[in-house]
């Protein structure tokens, strides 16, 4: 029978030996937040989780599957029933407490892959504050559908897509079709034109961040039309996205 590479499943003894072979900890992380009216609020999360559990299948006796982060920084969503936040203040907490407990046991390299954009401001403040505090301590954190761009650009999305839209919905269509009510999927904004003038500001990339609650947005918190996403769209941005996750840590030496 191979070793457990879920540290929650291991002995005391098993992650000694772990931590001693130079093992990396990944952590999936995500947010329960409102994903249209036709994907579950746990959307984020299952599909860290899952490529997470991809990635280390790869790389069996290399890397350690942490306890995920179910919850994460989403204040945007808030007007949206269901949703729930961490301020950016706990959500760093939580991480930076994960790393420095597992980094005592003798683990020094750390990879959080979140399925949530709202967590990656409080991701990189808790890498700049270990380079201080825990030098001996490398923490990398990954996106999940930025990474697949090539993937995503092939399913010719909306000129305005994003959170819960083709790319988001095909992946989950792949992952946990359960979790999708096709019938009660929906496109939200898909054009800058049904963006007010605030909300295109918000989306343009070449001057400074505004950020904004998501109702502003879209009405029904959908960027994009995720009717037009299929699994097997979603099954090419996984790959690509699990792909270069792996190709990262097999190329990321031990300090």
């Amino acid at each position: 029978m191979s070793a457990p590479y879920r540290l929650a499943e291991m002995t005391t003894h098993e992650a000694a030996d772990a931590a001693a072979r130079g093992t990396v900890v990944v952590v999936p992380a995500g947010a329960l937040e409102q994903h249209g009216p036709g994907m579950a609020l746990g959307t984020d999360l299952v599909r860290a989780e899952a490529v997470v559990g991809r990635v280390a299948e790869r790389l069996a006796g290399r890397v350690v599957v942490g306890p995920s982060v179910p919850v994460g920084v989403s204040p945007h969503h808030m007007v949206f029933p269901g949703t729930i936040t961490l301020t950016t203040t706990t959500f760093a907490a939580v991480v930076r407490e994960y790393v420095t407990s597992l980094h005592r046991h003798g683990w020094t390299r750390f990879l959080v892959v979140t399925g949530h954009g709202g967590n990656n401001a409080a991701l990189t403040t808790v890498a700049q504050d270990l380079l201080v505090s825990h030098p001996g301590v490398q923490l990398a954190w990954s996106p999940l559908t930025s990474l697949a761009g090539d993937a995503v650009a092939a399913l010719d999305p909306s000129p305005v897509h994003g959170h819960s839209g083709e790319a988001e919905t095909a992946q989950m269509l792949h992952l946990a079709p359960h979790l999708v009510h096709t019938d009660r999927l929906e496109p939200g904004t898909t054009t800058p034109d049904q963006l007010d003038d605030v909300s295109r500001a918000a989306r343009h990339h070449a001057q400074p961040t505004l950020t904004l609650p998501y109702d502003r947005l879209s009405a029904n918190g959908v960027l994009g039309d995720p009717r037009r996403a299929t699994a097997e769209d979603g099954a090419a941005i996984v790959t690509a996205i699990v792909d270069r996750i792996t190709a990262f840590l097999e190329e990321w030496p031990a300090a």
